[in-house]
């Protein structure tokens, strides 16, 4: 008959084959055999009640995971040890050797709240930045040394230091004028030389052409000076010898007028780096005191 005509036509048809089956036409070998059809079609679609049961999510499920996600990034790594030492606090880190030196900085932020471009990190010098530590060669139990100060550190030490400065500044205030220290005293009190070059109040005057001469120095002995303006030399002059002096030597020149003859000054050659070698010359007539430190020092330090 025709029903039986197609119950063997549907009992024929290889796996392959797809063509629909006729409702409520399977048979109980049909079930085995599409179990069986993944197997054989190398992953070119497969029967959607297989892609649809559970069992067989399970059995892709672990390969995909591998793959696709990779896992913990930093279970791939290979990590170092390091000491970080900062403001006398230390910190065990373990961190990636094929991070670069910029990617330790942001590390160390976390850690101390220390700014990136605040920190200064040693290890054999300067730690690079773009190189990773690997390639600076940091191993195991590596001492990481930071240098730098949080914003919150500098605020609290720029406030304390700005009221020290204000009180150096009092003080200086208050200290008494050089002419009345002791070492200088001892010399204005032989009172003003009797052969020195007249003073002008109030005047400014160019360098004389001859030397400044009647002055005396810090023992007592007559002084004079003589610039020589086309050798670029000072020439600080005494009974015993002259110095010649360059004038690109003499780090700064210090002057005050002295009390009760204020048309005179005291005045001081720097020769060296500190105020002992500071070179005093008594009884400068004032209105040669801004044409000295001008020639001396040299006008362009002004502008």
């Amino acid at each position: 008959s025709g029903l039986e005509r197609g119950r063997v036509g549907a009992a024929s048809r290889g796996p392959g084959s797809s063509c629909p089956l006729p409702a409520g036409a399977e048979e109980p070998g049909m079930e085995a055999e599409a179990q069986e059809l993944p197997l054989g079609c190398g992953g070119g679609g497969g029967s959607p009640a297989a892609e649809g049961s559970p069992e067989g999510e399970q059995r892709r499920e672990p390969p995909q995971a591998s793959v696709s996600n990779g896992g913990d990034a930093e279970s791939g790594r290979e990590l170092v040890e390091l000491k970080v030492i900062w403001n006398k606090n230390k910190y065990d880190v373990k961190f990636c050797l094929d991070s670069t030196g910029a990617e330790l900085k942001q590390k160390i932020h976390s850690l101390t709240g220390l700014p990136p471009a605040m920190q200064k990190v040693m290890f054999k010098g300067l730690l690079p930045e773009e190189k990773t530590l690997r390639e600076i060669k940091v191993t195991n139990g590596a001492k990481i040394m930071v240098v730098g100060s949080t914003i919150n550190d500098v605020l609290a030490v720029n406030t304390p230091k700005e009221a020290a400065q204000q009180e150096v500044k009092a003080e200086e205030n208050k200290k008494e004028p050089l002419c009345r220290q002791k070492q200088h005293r001892k010399v204005l009190d032989k009172g003003k030389p009797d052969d020195v070059m007249p003073s002008v109040k109030g005047v400014q005057e160019r360098l004389p052409t001859v030397p400044l001469s009647g002055m005396y120095n810090k023992s007592g002995g007559k002084v004079r000076l003589t610039f020589k303006l086309e050798q670029d030399q000072l020439w600080i002059g005494t009974k015993e010898r002259t110095e010649k002096l360059p004038m690109g030597s003499i780090k700064n020149v210090v002057s005050e007028p002295i009390e009760g003859h204020e048309d005179y000054h005291m005045m001081a050659f720097q020769l060296g780096p500190t105020e002992a070698s500071y070179y005093w010359v008594y009884w400068v007539p004032t209105q040669y005191v801004d044409a000295i430190k001008d020639t001396v020092l040299g006008k362009w330090q002004y502008f």
